[in-house]
C-alpha cells in the first residue's frame, strides 16, 4: 500500500491549488493528487466558452505544465476514481481496488452534471459540459449539426448557446423557470441576456417543461415538450446544475447532504479530512452566514489556500468575497458578492449601451454587483461588498461618480 502525508482527491482547480499552496506554505511532506480524468489539472470554465469555440487549445488550459508538478514532488495519480474512504484507517480506495494511505485528506472532487430524469436522457447526441472529454465529443459532432437544443438557462447553458450561435447553428434554449439566470441574478440582468441571445438568433423559450428526448437509431433527433410539441435537434446540451461528488465521504460518516459540511478551516466532521470547492457546504459570511455551496474557481482556490495554511500550522479561516464571470458573445459579465436575499437594486449605466452595472442592496447594504462590460465598476465595487457599505442609492446610480469614492 502506498501512503502520502497529504492525499488530494480531485484534480480540478481546488485540488491543484491545494497542492500549490501546500508547497508555498513550506509543507515538505509527500503529496499525491488523485484525479478521475487522465489529464493533468486544467481550467474548466473555458470548456463551454473558448475551448468549445476553438479559440483555445487544450494545452493552454493546463493550470501548470507537467514539469511543475514533478519539480515540486507532487505525485499525479490520474485516471483513478476514489470510491471509498476509511477514516479510521486513514485510507482511500480506488475503483481498481488500490488502497492509498494518508495523514491528511483533502476532498476536492467538485460535482457531476445533473442529468435529465426523462426518457431519452442517455441517447447519443445528448451532452453535458463538465470535462474535456465532454467538450471533445460535442466538437466532434458539430460539423453534422444544424439544429441544437440547450436545456438550462444558467451560465453553462447560455455560454454554450452563444458558441453554437457563433457557429451558425439554429439554437433553441429551454429554461424551466420564467427567466434565465434566475438562481444567480435579478430580473434586470435576466431580461438583458434574454434579449441579447434573441438578437443573436437564439430561440429563448421560458417556462418550458421538457417531457423527453426523442431519438432515431439510438441517437437524439429532438426534444419533446410537455405540450407535446417536438423541437428537432441533432445535438442536445444539458446544463441544469451539478450534484456534489461526496458519496464516499458521506458513506464514511461525514456530516452533509447537499455537499459535505465544513467549518471555517474547511474541516469535515471526519478527523484529518478537509473538503473544498463546489462540494463544500460552508457558512458564508457574504450570505449572512447561510450554509451554501459556491460553484466557482474563486471559492475552490481560496478554500484550498485556507486548508494548506491550516495543515502548515498557520492560522487561517475562510472569508473571501465571492466572484464569478461569464463570457457570452462580446459581453463580459463580472459578478462580485452574492445577491441572495436582496431587497433593492440600483441600475448604473444604460443597458442599451451594453456597458452597465446592477448593484444589489439588502437593508441598505451593498451585497453584490453584476457588471456587464464595466470592469471599473467591478474592481471598485468589490470594496463596497467587503465593507458592507451603505452609500446613497442616487450616487450609486450616477455612472459619473466612481464607486471608489463611495467606499470610504
Amino acid at each position: 500500500m502506498s501512503s502520502y502525508d497529504v492525499v488530494i482527491v480531485g484534480a480540478g482547480h481546488g485540488g491543484a491549488q491545494a497542492a500549490i499552496a501546500l508547497r508555498q506554505a513550506k509543507v515538505d511532506g509527500t503529496i499525491a493528487v488523485i484525479g478521475a480524468e487522465p489529464e493533468l489539472p486544467y481550467e474548466r470554465p473555458p470548456l463551454s466558452k473558448e475551448y468549445l469555440a476553438g479559440d483555445k487549445t487544450f494545452d493552454r488550459l493546463l493550470i501548470r505544465p507537467e514539469s511543475f508538478w514533478q519539480e515540486r514532488g507532487v505525485a499525479m495519480l490520474l485516471g483513478r476514481e476514489v470510491t471509498a474512504v476509511d477514516p479510521a484507517a486513514h485510507t482511500v480506495t480506488t475503483a481498481d481496488g488500490q488502497t492509498i494511505g494518508y495523514r491528511h485528506l483533502i476532498w476536492a472532487t467538485g460535482g457531476s452534471p445533473r442529468r435529465l430524469s426523462c426518457a431519452g436522457n442517455d441517447l447519443a447526441g445528448v451532452h453535458t459540459v463538465r470535462t474535456r472529454a465532454d467538450a471533445d465529443r460535442m466538437m466532434a459532432e458539430l460539423p453534422g449539426v444544424t439544429q441544437a437544443v440547450v436545456i438550462g438557462g444558467g451560465y453553462i447553458g447560455l455560454e454554450a448557446a452563444a458558441v453554437l450561435a457563433k457557429f451558425g447553428k439554429h439554437v433553441v434554449l429551454l429554461e424551466a423557470l420564467d427567466r434565465v439566470l434566475a438562481r444567480v441574478a435579478g430580473p434586470d440582468l435576466s431580461r438583458f441576456y434574454e434579449a441579447e441571445h434573441r438578437a443573436h438568433g437564439v430561440d429563448v423559450r421560458l417556462s418550458a417543461a421538457v417531457d423527453c428526448i426523442v431519438g432515431e437509431d439510438g441517437k437524439a433527433s429532438g426534444v419533446r415538450l410537455a405540450d407535446g410539441s417536438v423541437i428537432p435537434a441533432q445535438l442536445v446540451i444539458v446544463g441544469i446544475g451539478i450534484v456534489p461528488a461526496v458519496e464516499p465521504l458521506l458513506a464514511a460518516g461525514a456530516t452533509g447532504g447537499n455537499g459535505v459540511a465544513v467549518d471555517a478551516q474547511c474541516r469535515t466532521s471526519l478527523a484529518d479530512v478537509f473538503a473544498i470547492g463546489d462540494c463544500a457546504l460552508h457558512a458564508n459570511g457574504f450570505a449572512d452566514g447561510a450554509e451554501i455551496r459556491l460553484e466557482s474557481v474563486q471559492n475552490a482556490n481560496d478554500q484550498a489556500n485556507v486548508v494548506a495554511k491550516t495543515i502548515a500550522g498557520q492560522d487561517a479561516a475562510y472569508h473571501a468575497v465571492p466572484w464569478f464571470w461569464s463570457n457570452q458573445y462580446d459581453l463580459k459579465l463580472q459578478t462580485v458578492g452574492l445577491s441572495i436575499g436582496h431587497d433593492a437594486t440600483v441600475l448604473r449605466g444604460d443597458p442599451a449601451t451594453r456597458s452597465f452595472s446592477i448593484i444589489y442592496l439588502k437593508a441598505g447594504r451593498v451585497i453584490a454587483l453584476d457588471c456587464v462590460n464595466a470592469v471599473k465598476d467591478y474592481v471598485q465595487g468589490r470594496k463596497l461588498v467587503e465593507t458592507a457599505a451603505t452609500p446613497d442609492p442616487a450616487r450609486l446610480a450616477d455612472a459619473a461618480t466612481p464607486l471608489k469614492e463611495l467606499a470610504a
